[in-house]
């Protein structure tokens, strides 16, 4: 290729892709960038959390500008207890996200651009137009893939003003002391201020789907449960997001055809909460890291796919973790999978977050009186291909 007009184009602005075009201007302003956004905005209509021992000191450093609201713990609901863990949470709202890095992309970042086809050095427009880099970055979300098993964690969340102070201090990440159906369940709320509230109604489910009108009759009926009032709902968002059970690595990146990828369509989160933050601030970091020789397709798809097959190697504890929460024991008592772990030592859980979990670590997860019946834990365990998890017609 001759003269290509950058040397990197991202087609998407959601978080992965912004971190890494934010972290390139910082680190390498020499590099001709492009991010390729088909909004209005950068980051879409979303929040990202993170528990502050999934970075380091460093990297909460670099990302602070963007963080909404930060808070010094956070509590977890079930039938049985409710607990408080001294751990430090964060929250990054899309509009800081946008907020903070459409002016550190000035010149860089094009809006409602929407990108219709790439290839790993070009990314064609939908008005025709065709623009060529020495590298393109597909951040476009997940895109179906047959060498992956998933279950899905699907959600709506609304942003509310309520009529009075609600009195929350922390965070519930975790409250599944709700009435529980068709799998795992539980409300995710974040205080953003004295009378504002995240309030998200989330399902582990075996399939994408979703009724939103009946989790936004959720939230309600939890709002009122708690003798919250609430007088106005400011905004609305709602996903389906990845679960792994089972896969196939080297086909699913044989698959990709040497087309850089970032984000969820890299495979790049946690397999069983569906995080995503720490996976794009250590991948941003990577990238930015290369040398300049290294930005060239090729190679910033070797560095990618060897981050996330790291990642998948890491992870294959929470995949057999998410088998025995899908694949054994009845949906509707789900729940008491996480409430026994939700009982085991702070640091335990903490590392369970960061996807840094020791050999002890797991020994004590599967270690008692387990959960879910143990002969179909046991089946669950050994299906560790796609196919074998497929028959079962539990997940398709």
């Amino acid at each position: 290729m001759n003269h290509p007009d950058y040397d990197l184009i991202l087609a998407g602005g959601g978080l992965a892709n912004g971190l890494i075009a934010w972290r390139l201007r910082q680190e390498r302003p020499e590099l001709r960038i492009l991010v390729l956004e088909q909004e209005d905005t950068l980051g879409g209509n979303h929040t990202w959390s993170f528990h502050d021992g999934d970075l380091d000191a460093r990297q909460r450093a670099w990302i602070a500008p963007l963080v909404s609201q930060r808070w010094p713990r956070y509590q977890v609901r079930f039938p049985a207890y409710t607990r408080t863990l001294e751990s430090g949470y964060a929250s990054i709202l899309s509009e800081d996200f946008a907020r903070v890095l459409a002016p550190a992309l000035e010149g860089v970042l094009r809006l409602r651009a929407r990108v219709t086809r790439v290839t790993p050095t070009a990314a064609e427009l939908a008005d025709g137009a065709v623009l060529r880099a020495r590298a393109v970055i597909d951040g476009r979300g997940p895109a179906a893939n047959p060498h992956l098993a998933l279950g899905y964690q699907t959600f709506l969340g609304q942003d509310v003003r309520l009529a009075a102070p609600h009195g929350l201090e922390a965070p519930i990440i975790m409250d599944a002391s709700v009435a529980q159906r068709d799998g795992y369940r539980f409300v995710y709320v974040l205080p953003f201020g004295p009378d504002r509230l995240l309030i998200e109604d989330t399902h582990y489910v075996d399939d994408s789907g979703w009724e939103p009108n009946r989790l936004r009759a959720h939230i309600a009926a939890y709002a009122q449960a708690q003798g919250w009032q609430i007088a106005e709902v400011l905004r609305e968002e709602h996903g389906s997001l990845p679960i792994v059970l089972a896969g196939d690595a080297q086909r699913f990146w044989d698959g990709q055809h040497g087309q850089p990828c970032a984000g969820l369509r890299a495979g790049l989160f946690h397999f069983t909460t569906g995080y995503s933050l720490p996976h794009a601030v250590r991948l941003a970091e990577r990238i930015a890291a290369l040398p300049v020789p290294s930005f060239d397709a090729p190679a910033l798809f070797a560095a990618i796919r060897a981050e996330a097959l790291k990642a998948w190697r890491d992870q294959g504890f929470f995949r057999l973790l998410n088998r025995m929460l899908f694949l054994a024991g009845r949906p509707e008592r789900r729940w008491q999978v996480m409430q026994r772990f939700y009982r085991l030592p702070a640091p335990l859980i903490s590392h369970f977050y960061a996807a840094r979990l020791h050999l002890g670590d797991k020994a004590r997860i599967l270690s008692g009186k387990p959960p879910v019946p143990v002969l179909e834990a046991l089946d669950a365990a050994r299906r560790t291909h796609p196919q074998q998890i497929r028959t079962t017609g539990t997940i398709t």
